[in-house]
């Protein structure tokens, strides 16, 4: 039985979403630019203390854990309410912490649309933190990467704004603004804290992502070498699993971060995505542990996409399952990390629409959860399967054996998808747990 549409979806012409058509844009691989040089030597690692200083960084080693804020896909062209709501959200949270006290925000790309230009980072980026008190990492995302023309220079704004040259450098697109671009490594780095590594790809411009062999080998040598007693973090712009009506997962994705975990043994603890403008939190078994994939792009680019399944939907190919979701409302992540718990919560803020004086309205906690922060392994001989083989229709067997996380209690999550609001149902048209996955039933 087909899948009905629902009459809020109006597929792209010539009848195909993005799902399954490459737009007919600028959207090949584009290789890094030659005159980026990285601002680190190999591995491009950072550690916290650059970012948010010594004394800052040694009172999270001692307390044992910290808090960050998390979305992607934030600039606001076009209308930039939404933008303007979800930094005021994070203004509250980062000022009138509830527990642990917020540290950073990893930005999981697409800064500026369409094309990452230089002088949009102040419409998109430096006037809406404005009074953002903390500091604003990332990685790339497609539109940081894409060119206005054929002429123009892939990732500069993002070089510029993200890569400086030495700390503390003001950009002439940041204005009067008091924040200071970043210098990071590289557009894809490691981000090393005293409780988490976070290892931050940059999965370039075409529509279901690209990684060349020199990023390919510098992951799975991260992978290999990151800390074992501290939690794995991988971020990555387009998601490995969406179960949405515009772009669907990548099953691209999904093979390379699969092949890093076999080729090292070790399975992240969480998995940061964006590119789809919603909320979503998916869950996959990998050797007993539920691992969760999250897609967090509704950070304020006007446009949101729909859900097309309903939260509970597992997708028959890969078993990942939609355990929660959001598709009506903008919002923001917060992560608290821990040496053994990390606990999250979803916080969604008011539509354009409604009214921006109540501050209650930007504490909408929309799904909270907890995993195992522990690090995890595979077994000799063990191996993942993240998407199946082409052509395959049989559920994959995740894990053959299990994974060793040196405790004995299951780092499941605890959602609470029930919302204040609509927007956790999905809209019961066809679902895409990854590129080309299989409908749910009608």
């Amino acid at each position: 039985m087909s899948a009905t549409i629902a009459p809020t979806h109006r597929p792209r012409q010539p009848g195909a979403s993005l799902a399954h058509k490459e737009p007919p844009r600028l959207v090949d691989k584009t290789p890094i630019p030659a005159q980026f040089t990285p601002r680190a030597p190999l591995p491009y690692r950072m550690d916290l203390a650059d970012i948010i200083g010594a004394e800052k960084t040694a009172a999270i080693a001692k307390l044992g854990r910290m808090s960050i804020h998390c979305v992607g896909d934030t600039g606001g062209i076009k209308r930039p309410e939404a933008q303007h709501l979800v930094a005021r959200g994070m203004e509250d949270s980062a000022n009138n912490p509830s527990t642990t006290p917020v540290s950073f925000f990893y930005h999981l790309g697409d800064v500026v649309y369409y094309t990452g230009e230089v002088p949009d980072y102040w419409d998109q980026f430096y006037e809406p933190y404005e009074h953002y008190p903390l500091s604003i990492v990332g990685i790339p995302g497609n539109h940081d990467g894409e060119m206005l023309t054929r002429e123009s220079i892939s990732l500069l704004g993002f070089y510029e704004n993200f890569c400086a040259e030495a700390p503390g450098t003001f950009t002439h697109e940041s204005r009067d603004s008091h924040r200071a671009a970043l210098n990071q490594p590289f557009f894809y780095w490691t981000l090393v804290t005293p409780v988490a590594t976070f290892i931050g790809l940059y999965t370039n411009v075409p529509e279901h992502g690209y990684i060349d062999d020199d990023q390919r080998a510098w992951f799975h040598k991260e992978m290999a070498e990151a800390a074992k007693d501290k939690a794995l973090i991988v971020a990555l712009h387009h998601p490995v699993y969406s179960f949405d009506d515009h772009h669907s997962g990548s099953s691209t994705m999904g093979k390379e971060l699969q092949d890093a975990i076999n080729a090292t043994k070790r399975v992240p603890n969480m998995v940061l995505s964006a590119h789809v403008h919603d909320y979503q939190r998916i869950e996959l078994d990998i050797g007993g542990r539920t691992i969760p994939f999250f897609v967090i792009g509704n950070g304020g680019y006007w446009n949101l996409h729909h859900l097309a399944a309903a939260v509970g939907y597992q997708d028959p190919e890969t078993e990942a399952k939609l355990v929660s979701g959001v598709d009506t409302h903008h919002g923001f992540m917060t992560f608290e990390i821990g040496r053994t718990v990390i606990n999250g919560n979803f916080t969604t803020v008011p539509r354009p629409q409604d009214s921006w004086s109540d501050p209650k309205a930007y504490n909408m906690k929309f799904d909270v959860f907890s995993y195992t922060a522990r690090a995890m392994f595979l077994g000799e001989g063990e191996s993942v399967t993240l998407v199946p083989d082409e052509g395959s229709h049989l559920p994959p067997h995740h894990g053959q054996g299990g994974v060793d996380d040196g405790s004995a209690g299951q780092g499941g999550g605890a959602g609470q998808s029930g919302g204040h609001h609509p927007g956790h149902q999905g809209n019961g048209h066809h679902a895409h747990g990854h590129a080309g996955a299989a409908s749910p039933p009608n």
